[in-house]
């Protein structure tokens, strides 16, 4: 029975309609993460390291694909699958040292894993190319044993399995399925030789986490969820290898006065029904300082006033976008004697069948009691 086994989907913590590349991918950033070589201290990652395996064995395969989808992990039997919690790491190695750059030798060069950082960005960042100063922490390599993992002086033996050319045949497990092929040494690794004395500061493994301090060019007019990929920012590559990258998701965080709606701003005004009334000119907020904006009298709570060109800069065409102003008649809730005086005075001469809202509503209103509209009397 399968039903222990975790979603091969979850165990790549990729969706079910995932393309090609991002199974492949997902299976390089699991795959890399419990590495026997990076995990010598933690038993579970040899599990991990096999599900990651198996789950890439049938997500990449269309045909076992779609037997998994229909039918889950039963309808794999019979496959062609293979008992990964018995496979060997040789065998696991002669598919990651294909896939990952080893070429199906043991001293192919090895691409570094990439990193994500999150970067945080004001409105006013986004409204111009900034320059952004951020720190992480990273493997790098021990400068002890510039990250060959042998302590200082000491020496190196050749590799006893594969007499130095780290390289060895295998005709097991996946390789069952190929003929006999040529894969990385499970003793060294790939490198031909062994350590006899590990480098005390690294423990042999030739890494370190370093803190690294670096500035990153952000465009005008990014997005929140877009990222800025700095090449050969990730973790240094195994045997020789280029560095992984870092990739700088944006995030931006809230403005008291302005909402993104693509290129715009848009600003909701406060202002008095005197104002509405009698028309004013207001000041209001812009990224770059205070503008004015003139209220017409009669103004609606609602309208919008367009400001041309004040608001974010588009990320492709630097075309900017404008600043959305509405307005909001405020109801004052706290009358003095005097203001409540003048209002009743106003209120005695007003004709409400003129006002711009409230005809159109008197009119229906009158409609429907008169009969048009129901018939209650």
């Amino acid at each position: 029975m399968t039903t222990d086994k975790r979603d091969y989907y979850e165990v790549l913590s990729v969706g079910r309609d995932a393309g090609a590349d991002e199974i492949k991918r997902s299976y390089r950033q699991c795959a890399l993460k419990f590495h026997p070589d990076r995990n010598r201290d933690n038993p579970e990652a040899e599990a991990r390291f096999k599900e990651a395996a198996e789950a890439y064995e049938v997500l990449s395969d269309p045909e076992k694909r779609q037997r998994y989808d229909q039918y889950g992990h039963a309808g794999l039997s019979g496959a062609g699958m293979h008992d990964f919690s018995h496979m060997g790491f040789n065998d696991i190695f002669s598919m990651f040292n294909d896939i990952f750059g080893g070429g199906g030798g043991g001293r192919g060069r090895m691409r570094g894993a990439d990193l994500q950082i999150e970067v945080g960005l004001s409105l006013a960042d986004v409204a111009k190319d900034v320059e952004h100063t951020l720190e992480f922490e990273r493997l790098d390599f021990c400068e002890s044993c510039s990250g060959g993992g042998a302590a200082p002086g000491s020496d190196r033996r050749t590799c006893p399995t594969c007499a130095g050319y780290g390289q060895v045949e295998q005709n097991s497990g996946f390789s069952m399925l190929l003929g006999r092929v040529v894969t990385a040494c499970p003793t060294c690794k790939g490198q031909g030789a062994l350590i006899v004395t590990p480098c005390p500061k690294c423990r042999g493994q030739g890494r370190l986490p370093k803190q690294r301090v670096l500035n990153v060019k952000i465009p005008a007019g990014i997005h929140a969820g877009q990222a800025v990929r700095v090449r050969g920012e990730g973790e240094p590559g195994g045997q020789g290898g280029p560095r992984g990258d870092l990739h700088c998701y944006i995030r931006i965080e809230e403005h008291p006065f302005f909402e993104r709606h693509n290129d715009d701003l848009v600003c909701r005004m406060p202002i008095s029904f005197t104002q509405a009334a009698l028309g004013a000119k207001v000041e209001v907020p812009t990224l770059s300082g205070r503008a004015e904006v003139t209220i017409p009298q009669g103004t609606q709570s609602g309208k919008v006033f367009r400001m041309a060109g004040l608001g974010l800069p588009n990320i492709r065409s630097r075309r900017r976008g404008d600043e959305l102003v509405q307005v909001v008649v405020e109801t004052p809730t706290r009358l003095s004697k005097d203001q409540e005086g003048l209002l009743r005075a106003f209120a005695d001469t007003e004709d409400k069948s003129v006002l711009p809202e409230s005809k159109g509503f008197f009119d229906k209103l009158k409609d429907y009691f008169t009969g048009n509209g129901t018939d209650a009397e």
